[in-house]
């Protein structure tokens, strides 16, 4: 079995200063975050206590940490290294992007919902990480996931995705507003107020987004999310946006713009652009990329 991604709990407020002091004395380095009571960190653990009592717990020697002294001292709580073959059926949200680091096409979020019925389903039919499969596998299970559960999809194309980032100066501030009206679709579709997404930024980025909207949700972000079946299953219905989007790309301009930032990018930007002008980047691809440079010789 491959090691869940994250530890998810919750503990009562009169045992955050025994726990924080246990920690101190495992050898874990402190930090405070925002939201957060602490976030500790040693090699192989990281381990953050939020204000509301939500715990969460990750790394590769979690499930040591949980059996010998997380559920014996704190939780008083056995269910996880008992039940831990049985994946987490909690109804949830689920976000994840594709097309980031990708200089022609759409930045995409996906996102899903799946109560325990569906999550079921979700696995049975072989969700996982999306960037483990080719694309005809992806776009397979995505039409199979939308039947099964309420997804959302953010589709940003060029014209205005240059926009947008003119307007926040950061990708990872784009990124969480994405995330933010995924999740605001979704939880008010469902009144699901429990999302997961896959950490891209410190977790304060799309907490101040959330905020903006006036969303208050229980949110984790997790490395690695794409290991939680419902975040795997964002993942796929992301990609499968970016992959359609990238075909009506190449449709609308007649030529076949290729994936990725690497020298066939380059080279085919530079045909586009002796065919077309320099003005056609614009159209179909994100300009604040280097690559927009090496293509015009800047």
């Amino acid at each position: 079995m491959v090691p869940m991604a994250c530890f998810v709990t919750k503990i009562k407020k009169e045992l955050f200063a025994k726990l924080q002091n246990d920690l101190g004395t495992k050898g874990f380095v402190f930090t405070k975050p925002p939201y957060t009571v602490f976030s500790a960190r040693k090699p192989g653990l990281s381990v953050n206590l939020y204000e509301s009592g939500k715990l969460t717990v990750q790394g590769k020697n979690q499930e040591e940490f949980i059996r010998y002294y997380l559920e014996p001292e704190i939780l008083q709580d056995f269910s996880f290294t008992q039940n831990k073959d049985n994946p987490n059926l909690a109804a949830r949200i689920g976000i994840d992007e594709a097309g980031k680091g990708d200089f022609f096409g759409p930045l995409c979020v996906g996102g899903v919902y799946a109560d325990e019925k569906m999550i079921q389903q979700l696995i049975k039919i072989g969700v996982r990480d999306s960037k483990k499969m080719t694309d005809p596998k992806i776009e397979k299970l995505a039409a199979q996931i939308k039947q099964i559960v309420p997804y959302s999809v953010i589709r940003i194309f060029p014209t205005k995705y240059n926009l947008l980032y003119s307007k926040f100066q950061n990708l990872n501030e784009l990124l969480a507003w994405g995330h933010a009206s995924a999740i605001e679709e979704l939880s008010t579709k469902t009144g699901c107020q429990s999302a997961i997404i896959d950490k891209f930024a410190g977790e304060h980025v799309v907490e101040r987004a959330l905020s903006k909207k006036g969303l208050k949700l229980d949110l984790t972000q997790i490395t690695g999310g794409e290991s939680d079946p419902v975040v795997a299953s964002a993942s796929i219905i992301a990609r499968t946006a970016f992959v359609e989007g990238m075909r009506m790309l190449s449709k609308q301009v007649n030529f076949p713009l290729p994936k990725g930032a690497g020298p066939q990018v380059i080279t085919a930007g530079r045909n586009l652009v002796d065919r077309d002008g320099k003005e056609i980047l614009g159209d179909v691809a994100k300009l604040h990329f280097k690559t927009r440079g090496v293509i015009l010789g800047a």
